[in-house]
C-alpha cells in the first residue's frame, strides 16, 4: 500500500485517506520508519473502508464536476445568481455581508472571512438549488458565529432544518 508521510512537530501519528484515494500519514518528526509502517499495517483494515467510501463519494460527485469548455458559462451564471440569492436569505437571516465574490476555488464552496466578506466557487452552480442555499445560509451564518459550535448549526437549522440532507450532497455522501 502506496501512502505519503508528512513529519511535523506532533505527537502522534495519524492516517487521511483524501477523496481522490491518496493515503497521507502525519507523523512525528522522529518517529521511525518502522513504526509507521506498523501503524500503517494495524489501521490496514480502516484504510480499506475508507478508500471504498472514498471511491463512492468520487463517483458521487463526479455528476458535478464542471467541464472546461462550461466554466466560463458557471462563471457567469454564479455572478449573476448568487449575489441576488445571498441578499433573499440575509434579508430573511438579518444578516449582511461585506461583499460577496465568486472565485475558481476547488476546495471550497464558500468561506467568510473575519471581515465578513463571503466568497463562493462558481463549481457550486450544478448543484440543486436547495444545496446552494445551504452554502448560502451557511456562509452567511459565519457572520454570527465565526466557528461551526453547536449554536452555529442551531442557527442554520432554524432557516433550514433539514440542511443535513444537503451537507451529505456536498460532501458526496
Amino acid at each position: 500500500m502506496e501512502y505519503e508521510v508528512i513529519r511535523s512537530k506532533r505527537t502522534t501519528l495519524s492516517i487521511e485517506v483524501n477523496i481522490d484515494g491518496r493515503i497521507t500519514v502525519k507523523a512525528p518528526l522522529l518517529c521511525s520508519d518502522k513504526e509507521i509502517e506498523a501503524f500503517v499495517t494495524d489501521h490496514s483494515e480502516w484504510i480499506q473502508k475508507a478508500l471504498v467510501k472514498s471511491q463512492k463519494r468520487r463517483e458521487k460527485k463526479a455528476e458535478f464536476i464542471i467541464p472546461q469548455d462550461k466554466e466560463n458559462y458557471y462563471r457567469q451564471k454564479a455572478k449573476e445568481y448568487l449575489p441576488v440569492r445571498t441578499a433573499y436569505w440575509s434579508d430573511i437571516m438579518g444578516l449582511t455581508p461585506a461583499y460577496v465574490h465568486i472565485t475558481g476555488a476547488k476546495k471550497r464552496f464558500g468561506s467568510c472571512n473575519g471581515k465578513n466578506g463571503i466568497c463562493f466557487s462558481f463549481r457550486l452552480m450544478p448543484y440543486p438549488e436547495k444545496v446552494i442555499d445551504y452554502v448560502i445560509i451557511h456562509e452567511l451564518a459565519h457572520i454570527k458565529h465565526k466557528n461551526h459550535s453547536a449554536d452555529f448549526y442551531a442557527f442554520i437549522a432554524e432557516f433550514m432544518p433539514d440542511y443535513r440532507i444537503y451537507e451529505k450532497i456536498l460532501k458526496g455522501d
